[in-house]
Parts: structure tokens; C-alpha cells; sequence
């Protein structure tokens, strides 16, 4: 289904879509042009909704036959989510990820893109524009950023595993307390940034991991991806791997290796 075609053509239109809509919008929001939608901590700017819509149009384009889940989309039309649980090959959409960085003017955001059919995903595009830095990733092809090699590596050293945590407004008070468990010796917890751009820093083995407790998957399919196919691994709280239909055991995490996997399962398991 995705061949090095359309694999550039998916680059061309993201690439397209955030220099029509997002770009020239950084910096340069109106009052008006932003919005909240569950709560301070969610917003939604007007570039995000461009953005998708441009998206939408092309990527269907692209692939006849295909539906697009985008993050504005589904918040219009929660039904629509379900279109990842059929048959047909779904575009997974997150047009800012990291819209609050976005807002306040900072170059921590991206632009999310996946491809996924029954639940499998099959390739994924995380775009930085304010660094002009593409990754990429392909199911059992590897992950590429600005055309070289991705390799999520394993912790060196003695120095504690860096690990980005879910905003505690998107945390239940159980899945608080499992994430104290990551206050540990050895580890170095932190606020997560953007989704996209947490799993893009442990795929360059930046960082070593995650804990998230939300499970949209425009948050997280192609980022995903991406760490397992730099070499990186990811499971939720019961051990099994994430699923981009829902119903996981969260929190979940992913990581440069297992190692670091079974570790954070082990410390957010042990504050249940």
C-alpha cells in the first residue's frame, strides 16, 4: 500500500498544508483565532482546523478509498473515530501537535500524519516545520529523519533515564498515582512537550521514555511507530502492546529498548 511514490507525496502535502496554514500563523495568532475545548490545557487555533481540512482533502485524495480521523474531526463528530476499527485504510491527522507551545509562540510543535488499516499501522510522517526536521517511518522499513537512519539506541552510562509524563490534566487520580511511581532513584521525570516530538526524541535517543495516560491516537500513531522502528518498544500497563482502536490498560509507555519498557511498567505497576 505505500511505496516510495506516495510516501513522497504524503511528505509533499504535509509539507504543503504547514506552510499554507501553520506558518504564517506562528506568532501571529489573533485572539480570536484561538479557542479552548475541553479546558485551558486543550486548545484549538485556527491553523489547526486549516490545517486538517487542507489534510483531508489531499491525503484522500492520494489513496482512493481511504477516510481521514483528525484530532479537530473527531472533537465535531465523535462517531467518526470509529472509522479505525473498519476495514478501509484510515489516515490518522494531527494537524499541531503541541498546540499550547504553538500558541505561546514556541518552536516545540509538529504536524502528526499516520496510515493504519484494521488497527495495524503501516506508515507515519512527524514533520517539525520550525526545524524543517521530516521523520519518517515505514511498517519493517526502518525510520529515517531528514533521510537518515533513526536508531533509538539503549541508556549509556550511569546518569538517570529521562522520561516525559502526561499533563496532569489528563490524568485520572489512579493514574497519578502510578505515574509517582516514576519519582524514583534512576529516573528523571519531566512535563511532556508535544507527543510527536517526546516520541521523536526517543527515537534519536534523546530521551529515554514516556508515560502517557491518554490515548487519542492522532497523539501517538505516528510517533509509534516511529520508536518501534528505530529500534525502540512500547507496552501498556497490562504488558500488551498499544492499540490505535482504544481500550488500552493505561498509562502506557514506550522506550529506546524493552529494557527501559519493563522498567517504567514495573514502577507505574507498583503504585496501584
Amino acid at each position: 500500500m505505500i511505496d516510495d511514490e506516495l510516501a513522497v507525496a504524503v511528505e509533499a502535502e504535509i509539507r504543503q498544508a504547514t506552510a499554507t496554514e501553520v506558518m504564517p500563523r506562528w506568532r501571529q495568532l489573533a485572539e480570536h483565532e484561538v479557542e479552548s475545548k475541553s479546558g485551558d490545557h486543550d486548545l484549538v487555533t485556527v491553523a489547526d482546523r486549516l490545517a486538517e481540512k487542507a489534510l483531508t482533502a489531499s491525503l484522500s485524495r492520494l489513496l482512493p478509498g481511504s477516510v481521514v480521523v483528525g484530532e479537530e474531526a473527531v472533537h465535531a463528530d465523535p462517531d467518526s473515530y470509529r472509522a479505525l476499527q473498519g476495514e478501509r485504510p484510515v489516515w490518522i491527522v494531527d494537524p499541531v501537535d503541541g498546540t499550547r507551545q504553538f500558541v505561546r509562540g514556541e518552536e516545540g510543535f509538529c504536524t502528526l500524519v499516520a496510515l493504519a488499516q484494521r488497527g495495524e499501522l503501516l506508515a507515519s510522517w512527524t514533520y517539525q516545520p520550525t526545524a524543517d526536521a521530516m521523520a519518517t517511518a515505514r511498517l519493517r522499513g526502518g525510520a529515517l529523519l531528514n533521510g537518515e537512519p533513526l536508531v533509538a539506541g539503549s541508556p549509556e552510562g550511569e546518569r538517570p533515564w529521562r522520561v516525559a509524563l502526561s499533563h496532569p490534566d489528563f490524568t485520572t487520580d489512579a493514574q497519578k498515582r502510578a505515574l509517582l511511581g516514576l519519582r524514583a532513584d534512576g529516573v528523571d521525570p519531566r512535563p511532556c512537550g508535544s507527543a510527536g516530538l517526546e516520541y521523536l526524541n526517543i527515537a534519536r535517543g534523546d530521551l529515554e521514555g514516556v508515560a502517557f495516560s491518554w490515548e487519542h491516537a492522532w497523539d501517538h500513531a505516528a510517533g509509534l511507530l516511529l520508536v518501534a522502528e528505530a529500534g525502540g518498544a512500547h507496552a501498556t500497563l497490562d504488558g500488551t502492546p498499544f492499540r490505535v482502536t482504544g481500550g488500552n490498560a493505561l498509562p502506557f509507555t514506550a522506550g529506546r529498548d524493552a529494557t527501559v519498557v519493563r522498567r517504567i511498567l514495573d514502577l507505574l505497576g507498583g503504585q496501584r
